[in-house]
């Protein structure tokens, strides 16, 4: 070295700084973001619900469950890989269906007509700080009041980056047409929810009901299956204004390939799915998901028997209309349907 002329001993001293450099560069890139405390201080470090969940100790094998979650996550990349082009800057607009639980460092998007009410009801538990207990003993309406949850478009661009980074963020996510003939039975066959039928169901009557009677142009109480698919694929709808969230496509309310959600739960296996998620945060023994009994459920059988009376014509403008959803949480495209 000493015997080295001063320029060579000069390059070596530049390459050798340089190495430095990029070794601490790629320590700063590849080390954790920490938790962050609902004071927005940061917490202690401790083992990612991640690592547990797709790493796990070497000498364990991953659990038949732990491989549908880990499967799914991998299957909507390669769909957002494969079916995505463009990518754009999210705004708070497209934040307001991520739910944050500080507490316990989780962001999920609701998506209704998936289990999103016992969701909200679980969240209200596990951030109320002992005012819930018992999910179930919270009424469906106060699940839905806005500001008993935290969403993340009420952070700062900073705060949502940092949760972003940090939280386990997770979605639940459901067959598109059983999820759409949900939507409808709920909110047009039901005699309570007249403000859905003023809202919508006196447009879609008077835009696509031949000589309407006054009193259904009045009420709006009666929209039919057939006129409601109408509305959805007129594109004068969404011109007009953005679908109402329950017949919203699940990727343009929770983008999920522009946030990675560490786990997608499905609506067919809702109950292991929720039990994965409470024991990956390490609450399932504080609050358990609701189970439900419902007997008239919204399953294939049932949609099957509502497209049935919709043309091959309508049923392939709406098979396009929410072909994303079907490709990107890898749904098949069901039997029923009749597209020629």
């Amino acid at each position: 070295m000493m015997g080295m002329p001063r320029g060579g001993r000069l390059f070596l001293a530049t390459c050798l700084c340089s190495l430095f450099v990029l070794v601490l560069y790629f320590q700063s890139i590849t080390k954790p973001e920490p938790a962050v405390k609902t004071d927005g201080r940061p917490a202690k470090s401790r083992r990612s619900p991640l690592q547990s969940l797709y790493k796990g100790d070497q000498q364990v094998q991953l659990s038949a469950a732990q491989k549908s979650l880990q499967g799914r996550r991998e299957l909507l990349e390669e769909a957002c890989l494969s079916h995505t082009r463009k990518r754009r800057v999210l705004s708070p607009e497209d934040l307001k269906h991520l739910i944050v639980d500080d507490k316990h460092s989780l962001i999920y998007c609701y998506v209704p007509k998936v289990a999103c009410t016992n969701w909200k009801r679980v969240l209200m538990v596990l951030t109320s700080d002992g005012r819930y207990t018992d999910p179930l003993a919270i009424p469906a309406n106060e699940a839905h009041v806005a500001g008993n949850l935290r969403t993340l478009s009420e952070f700062s661009v900073t705060e949502i980056n940092q949760r972003l980074r940090s939280y386990l963020k997770f979605i639940f996510v459901r067959e598109p047409f059983e999820r759409l003939v949900s939507a409808y039975r709920n909110k047009f066959t039901r005699s309570y929810n007249t403000a859905f039928h003023k809202r919508y169901g006196t447009k879609i009557i008077h835009r696509y009901r031949t000589d309407p009677e006054p009193e259904a142009l009045e009420k709006g109480n009666d929209v039919t299956f057939r006129e409601f698919v109408q509305y959805l694929v007129d594109p004068r709808t969404q011109r007009e204004e953005p679908f109402n969230e329950h017949w919203e496509r699940v990727h343009s309310l929770c983008h999920p390939c522009l946030i990675h959600y560490d786990v997608v739960g499905k609506y067919e296996t809702l109950e292991p799915d929720a039990q994965a998620v409470l024991r990956l945060t390490g609450v399932e023994g504080t609050v358990q998901f609701p189970t439900t009994s419902k007997s008239t459920r919204t399953d294939g059988n049932m949609a099957a028997h509502f497209f049935k009376h919709i043309s091959p014509f309508y049923q392939k403008k709406l098979f396009n209309l929410y072909r994303m959803d079907f490709m990107l949480f890898n749904y098949s495209t069901p039997e029923y349907l009749r597209t020629r």
